[in-house]
This record gives C-alpha cells, sequence and structure tokens, in this order.
C-alpha cells in the first residue's frame, strides 16, 4: 500500500467529470449506477498502491469507450495531462463507432496486456476485478440468465475471465492477481456445478 498517495483537487475534478460522462449509464442487469463501478476500481487502484494519475484514470478508463471516443479522450488530456490519457488508453479495448465484433475486442485487448505498462496493469486488473465480482454476486441471485447480459455469452465470457485470470497471474499485482484467480475460479466451480 502506498501511504503516501494524497488526492488533490485533480481527483475531485475527475469525479466529478467521470459523474457528469456517466450519469444516464447503469451496470448490465443489475441497475446499479455505473458511477459505483467506477469508484471502486480507483478504491482498489488506490487501495494497492496506485498514484493519483492512476486513480484518476481509474475513473475514467471507460470514458473513452462508452462516451464519446477521440473527443472525450482529447478532454482527459486537457483537463488530467497526457500521462492520465495514455492510461486511459491503454484501459480501453477500442475507440471506434460501431465497435468492432466481441472476440477480436477481446483478443486485441489480451494481447495489448500481455506488454501494457505496470501502470496499466494496476487499473486493468482492478477493473476485471470489480467486473469478476459483480459477475459472481449477479450468478449467485440470477442464475445462468446473467450471461444473457454478455455478447460472449457463458461461454465467451467464462474464457475471457480465465484468459485475464492467466495473464494477470503472469503479469499481475500479487495479491489483487489472488484475489481474480478466486473469484474466476468460484464462477467455474458455479457454472460447472448447475
Amino acid at each position: 500500500m502506498n501511504a503516501t498517495t494524497l488526492l488533490t483537487e485533480r481527483y475531485v475534478d475527475a469525479l466529478a467529470y467521470a459523474a457528469r460522462l456517466h450519469r444516464s449509464q447503469v451496470r448490465k442487469g443489475s441497475g446499479v449506477p455505473y458511477l459505483a463501478h467506477l469508484l471502486s476500481v480507483s478504491e482498489l487502484v488506490l487501495e494497492h498502491g496506485g498514484s493519483e494519475d492512476q486513480a484518476i484514470a481509474a475513473l475514467l478508463h471507460d470514458s473513452v469507450e462508452d462516451q464519446g471516443g477521440a473527443a472525450t479522450r482529447a478532454e482527459i488530456a486537457a483537463r488530467f495531462g497526457e500521462h492520465v490519457a495514455c492510461l486511459v488508453d491503454g484501459c480501453t479495448d477500442t475507440d471506434q463507432m460501431p465497435k468492432p465484433p466481441w472476440q477480436q475486442r477481446k483478443d486485441d485487448y489480451l494481447a495489448h496486456l500481455e506488454h501494457a505498462d505496470p501502470e496499466v496493469l494496476l487499473i486493468s486488473l482492478s477493473d476485471k476485478l470489480h467486473n469478476a465480482r459483480s459477475v459472481l454476486d449477479d450468478y449467485r441471485e440470477q442464475g445462468e440468465a446473467v450471461w444473457e447480459r454478455f455478447k460472449g455469452g457463458r461461454a465467451g465470457t467464462l474464457w475471457y475471465f480465465r484468459a485475464l485470470a492467466d495473464i494477470f497471474a503472469r503479469r499481475g499485482h500479487p495479491v489483487l492477481t489472488a484475489e481474480l484467480e478466486r473469484v474466476v475460479s468460484e464462477i467455474e466451480r458455479l457454472v460447472a456445478s448447475s
């Protein structure tokens, strides 16, 4: 843990900016405001030694992909600096509209993670861990219906989580990687027993 990371007005500004960008967005299937996910990812980054720039990028990690593409990326760079914009780039699987096919995006993102900067890896791992936790919780409540919300369906989503866990096992933060492995294994176990 990095006890010296202090948050400044930049973080407060990023939080307000993220809230504005994502105010009408909710998590797939749950209806939870999307901002809750962004806050959770930023919290994980901070708890595991991330810098303020990483915590800001965690708040904004889906902004380019979901809320405006290149124009949003340019605004992030202008408001929070090129370093934050580059971190967001590293967490973005596409800024194209319409988005390329799901499998292509996931394959490309997995290949990117094999060589991504450690600062990006912490943000991405925090994002994927929170996503996996949400899927596990939702699977426990909804069962097989949970897969209907994902473009990859059950097989694709399980494949992607396993591929992420394997890459992060080689490259990620040890504590977060162990937690991701635990959550993904639990999802796999529940699915296999259903």
